[in-house]
């Protein structure tokens, strides 16, 4: 019997030792498995670091490259002209003599009308599709405004020239220089020949293309404010303009104001719009209703037909003078919302 219950105990033994060398192989190779599903894993991150950083360095590089380009190809007619390209009027290439304030002023002012016209529009649109539109005409009106988005630049031009033009110089203008223009300080800026083309026409054009990009921007930003907030407000009392003056704005700021910065840098930039209503004339007149010019209808108008190297490199000037308002305008956009931040901390 002792014999038999030491064999009982060896076998015990032998049969836990294997069990125990088993499970230590096992620990073992899970743990292995786990120190390579690791180290591939590190792997992936290290690849997905490395390649999204180098699609934001192609981004930087590609901005530079840009810079550099327009400044190397401008350098003639800085060389030659110096400041007094931005504050001389005449653009002469006979006599290769060039100034860009006239493009300047056309640019800056159809922007300004077209963002006079755009923002108080898109805010009332973005407003009506989030806090007042029914829920049968939200969704198709939604969607007309963002088709507005997809339309053509040039099919904006067209429509411009041969539709909206005729009408304005019929109808619009004369109303406006028989009250506006009698007015004794901004009289003088609707008064002028009334032929439909000019400064005026080009910012109302400008607004109906930028209006579907400021609306569509506006009314995303308003609907992620989360409604138990101005459910709240509502309950205690106030109005819809209170709810979006006191609850939705401040939430949304930052998503309005990039929406008002994507419509202003899509007015600067207009080219083919322009062209078609802007007049296409160099001269520099106080009337909003006298044809002008911008910089990118100057180039779209000159570039191709541009002989000597003085007007070439004029043009290139003109592109970098556009290149540097438009970053001027998003710093400034960027600074105001610091400004706000800070305001708010200190609140």
């Amino acid at each position: 019997m002792p014999t038999q219950q030491a064999e009982i105990s060896m076998s015990v033994i032998s049969s836990e030792t294997s069990t125990s060398s088993r499970s230590l192989e096992r620990d073992s190779s899970s743990q292995v498995d786990m120190a390579s599903v690791m180290r591939r894993q590190q792997w992936q991150d290290f690849l997905f670091h490395k390649l999204t950083f180098s699609f934001a360095l192609l981004v930087l590089l590609v901005l530079v490259g840009i810079i550099i380009s327009l400044f190397i190809n401008a350098w003639p007619a800085m060389k030659e002209f110096g400041f007094a390209f931005v504050t001389t009027i005449e653009w002469d290439p006979v006599n290769d003599k060039y100034g860009g304030l006239i493009a300047i002023v056309g640019t800056l002012a159809t922007s300004a009308i077209a963002l006079l016209i755009a923002f108080p529009i898109s805010f009332g649109i973005a407003l009506f599709l989030t806090e007042i539109c029914p829920p049968w005409l939200k969704r198709p009106l939604g969607t007309s405004i963002e088709l507005l988005a997809g339309v053509p630049s040039i099919i904006y031009g067209m429509w411009g020239l041969f539709v909206f033009a005729p009408l304005f110089s019929t109808y619009v203008q004369p109303a406006l220089a028989a009250s506006l223009g009698k007015l004794p300080v901004i009289g003088a800026l609707f008064s002028g020949p009334m032929i439909g083309i000019g400064i005026l026409t080009a910012g109302i054009i400008l607004a109906v293309m930028i209006i579907p990009f400021i609306s569509s921007v506006m009314r995303d930003v308003f609907e992620v404010v989360p409604p138990v907030l101005k459910e709240s407000a509502y309950g205690l009392g106030c109005t819809k303009w209170e709810v979006v003056r006191k609850i939705v704005l401040p939430y949304t700021k930052i998503g309005v104001v990039g929406g008002v910065m994507l419509g202003l840098g899509r007015a600067l930039g207009e080219t083919m719009a322009i062209t078609f209503v802007i007049g296409n004339a160099h001269r520099l007149s106080w009337s909003l209703f006298a044809p002008g010019n911008s910089i990118a209808s100057t180039l779209a108008n000159e570039f191709a037909e541009a002989e000597t190297v003085l007007h070439t490199s004029s043009l290139f000037l003109l592109g970098l003078i556009l290149f540097v308002i438009t970053f001027v305008v998003l710093s400034a956009a960027k600074l105001m919302l610091l400004g706000l931040s800070k305001k708010e901390g200190a609140k």
